[in-house]
């Protein structure tokens, strides 16, 4: 689909719409997207209708706003997708869009019962994830947890990251710290800001209410960064994107980085090298938590997981021009 996007100058969603003959797509670019999947090598897959024993699929289900405006996401898929191809699995796509989240409206690959397990990748609603899990698939949560109800997952350590960020700016002598990331969002950022209390808490220091900045609005969409009154040394970002958006904010504004103000971001993803300066960030593997998922899953596909898996993968920082 990515190939497809690309190639025609449009979205991953638009492609997905089309292959799977939803609505929203024109008749002439559904032709244009068909007729360049199939130049590509794309083959539809041969529907039956009488239930098989295994499909030998994997379903992946992520939320319309992480894949659309999140290229962390995009290229985590990629890496989840090559994982199930090396243990003989193909993967199928499904992006759920605001509508069909808040309506619960499953994929058919999971009403048809088409898959042989789910992988679940960034948020997605509760009450969309209690339903999706009642068809009684193995499944996996990937790159969040939900506190409320016990779940095999992969995530990324966080806390750690969140701290190791934090401790790095203290060793620079800079004690000011804000935050940016609404906090309520994600269970990624939720726990980033519980490493970066933690730091501070540690060095004697209590953050500041007004130097914790929102990124995100009630839908997880990024929105504009509100500057406080009185600016910090320094902040740690909830991610890559939002650290490069804040970066080139303060630039606008007159700010010297990291000479008047340091900032970290999270992922060690595209937006970490094509900033100016190069951002400090915490790297996520997210090779190994691709790998650690689709055998996770393969595992309890096979029944041979009997107990409950909470993987934390870690990461490390790297230090770059902007602290």
């Amino acid at each position: 689909m990515a190939d497809v996007a690309q190639k025609l100058g449009i979205s991953v969603v638009s492609v997905s719409k089309a292959l799977a003959g939803k609505e929203g797509v024109s008749d002439e670019m559904r032709a244009r997207i068909i007729q360049t999947a199939k130049e590509l090598g794309y083959v539809a897959p041969v529907r039956t209708k009488e239930k098989q024993e295994s499909s030998g699929t994997i379903g992946i289900v992520v939320a319309d706003r992480f894949f659309s405006d999140n290229t962390f996401y995009a290229n985590l898929y990629r890496l989840v997708v090559m994982q199930c191809a090396a243990l003989g699995y193909s993967a199928v796509l499904e992006i759920v869009e605001p509508e069909f989240e808040r309506s619960c409206q499953m994929p058919n690959f999971l009403v048809n019962k088409r898959v042989d397990g789910l992988i679940f990748m960034g948020e997605i609603s509760h009450t969309y994830l209690q339903t999706a899990t009642s068809y009684n698939l193995p499944y996996m949560l990937l790159d969040f947890y939900v506190d409320q109800f016990t779940a095999d997952c992969v995530v990324s350590s966080n806390v750690e990251g969140g701290w190791v960020l934090t401790n790095h700016l203290l060793q620079t002598g800079r004690r000011q710290i804000g935050f940016v990331g609404s906090i309520l969002s994600t269970t990624s950022i939720m726990d980033r800001y519980l490493g970066y209390v933690k730091a501070q808490l540690q060095a004697g220091i209590t953050p500041r209410d007004d130097w914790r900045l929102e990124d995100r609005d009630a839908s997880g969409r990024f929105i504009p960064i509100k500057l406080p009154e009185e600016m910090p040394q320094a902040f740690v970002c909830s991610c890559d994107e939002v650290a490069f958006n804040l970066m080139e904010m303060l630039k606008r504004r007159g700010y010297s980085i990291p000479r008047d103000v340091a900032i970290t971001g999270y992922d060690d993803f595209v937006f970490a090298t094509v900033a100016s300066p190069r951002l400090t960030t915490y790297k996520v593997d997210t090779e190994r938590m691709a790998k650690a998922v689709v055998a996770q899953l393969h595992r309890k596909i096979r029944k041979k997981a009997l107990l409950v898996n909470h993987s934390v993968i870690g990461g490390q920082m790297i230090r770059r021009e902007s602290t």
